[in-house]
Formats: C-alpha cells, sequence, structure tokens
C-alpha cells in the first residue's frame, strides 16, 4: 500500500481508502516510490481525480508525487490550495474570496498565496481555541486532549476519519481546548464566501 493519503494535519500516510480529491507538493517519493519528504515545492495544491482524460501510474520517478484528500475540508486544512489548471474555477472563487478577507486592492497571485500558506502550515503556529462557534463551515480542528479531528458544519462538530464522517455532536459535548488546523488565511477565506467541498458522508 502507497503512503499517498493526507490528514487534516498534513501528515502523509499509507491508507486504503482514496477520497475526492487528489493533490501534489512536488515530487515527494525516490525511484522505489517510498515517500521520503513531506514537500519539494512552496505550491501546495488539489486537483481533481480526472481531468480530460488523463491517465498516469502514480508515483513515476522523477514525477510529482500524487496525494489523496477525503475532501477538500481535508486539504485546505493540511495547507493546501485548488490547482489554477484543473480547478480553475475554484481557483477564482479562492482568489475573490482571500482579496476581501484581506482587504487587498486586487487578486493575490498564486506565489503570494503559496507563500503565505507556507508561513502558516507550522502546526507550531496554528491557534488553540476552548469555543468552536467563531469558526465557519469547513473548518478542521484537532482536540488537543483525543488527539481526534472534527469538521465544523452549521454549528455541529464532525468526527474526521480517513473513510469519512461520523455524526455531528453539538459543542458544549467536546471539552477541547481545539487547534485550529485550518490556516488562517484559509479560514479567512471561508469566512469571506469560499465554500469548501465537503465528503458526501457529513450529513445533517
Amino acid at each position: 500500500m502507497k503512503k499517498n493519503r493526507v490528514s487534516p494535519e498534513g501528515e502523509i500516510i499509507a491508507h486504503p481508502s482514496r477520497g475526492t480529491l487528489m493533490g501534489n507538493r512536488g515530487c515527494l517519493h525516490n525511484d522505489s516510490g517510498e515517500v521520503i519528504r513531506c514537500s519539494a515545492r512552496d505550491a501546495w495544491v488539489t486537483c481533481l481525480t480526472s481531468f480530460k482524460g488523463r491517465r498516469r501510474p502514480l508515483m513515476q520517478p522523477g514525477h510529482y508525487t500524487e496525494l489523496f484528500f477525503l475532501d477538500e475540508a481535508t486539504a485546505l486544512a493540511a495547507g493546501h490550495r485548488p490547482c489554477a489548471e484543473c480547478r480553475r474555477a475554484r481557483y477564482v472563487e479562492f482568489l475573490v474570496a482571500w482579496q476581501h478577507a484581506c482587504k487587498l486592492s486586487k487578486r493575490p497571485t498564486a506565489r503570494e498565496i503559496d507563500a503565505q500558506l507556507k508561513r502558516e502550515r507550522d502546526l507550531n503556529a496554528r491557534p488553540e481555541i476552548r469555543a468552536l462557534n467563531s469558526l465557519p463551515n469547513g473548518a478542521i480542528v484537532k482536540d488537543v486532549g483525543s488527539g481526534r479531528f472534527y469538521a465544523i458544519f452549521e454549528q455541529l462538530a464532525f468526527l474526521w476519519t480517513f473513510d469519512g464522517y461520523g455524526h455531528g455532536a453539538t459543542f458544549p459535548d467536546l471539552e477541547g481546548p481545539f487547534v485550529v488546523l485550518t490556516p488562517t488565511s484559509s479560514l479567512l477565506a471561508l469566512m469571506n464566501g469560499y465554500t469548501a467541498e465537503i465528503h458526501p458522508s457529513l450529513t445533517i
């Protein structure tokens, strides 16, 4: 089993579930297909799993490492952004939301976004909070005590797993504290019009 699934913390592990989105961070594997690094470039993107009929073997020597995510909320939490090619419309939506969130006079460039996300991917820089009611739909947090991940949607916290989401819990049912995994800039984009794509297992 290849090590190519990504957790909300950005960790790459081996797991049989494929997920709904692909992505890459450059070439992370050696010629034997073993992942030997976490990142090979600043641009961490999420892509469609099918685009214009293109097909390729996974983890070809010298080519980018294909990574897989449960959904976009997971990818955003891990520090990725939409791909400007295969997810062009979503990429533009992300830029517009980012521009509004940061009150910029013009849309940011991909390089500017990638540099900001690189700084915010540091787990030590991610904020710890007690209350979850200020977080937007699509944000993902980690319960410090249990180590479990939760996605926020409609003022409920849904347990995250590689296979999908569990039942939603009300905020008072969870003690916390929590680490907000979704980087601050992406969190602000979610608060300013960007809607993360959620795995269909999450139901109200």
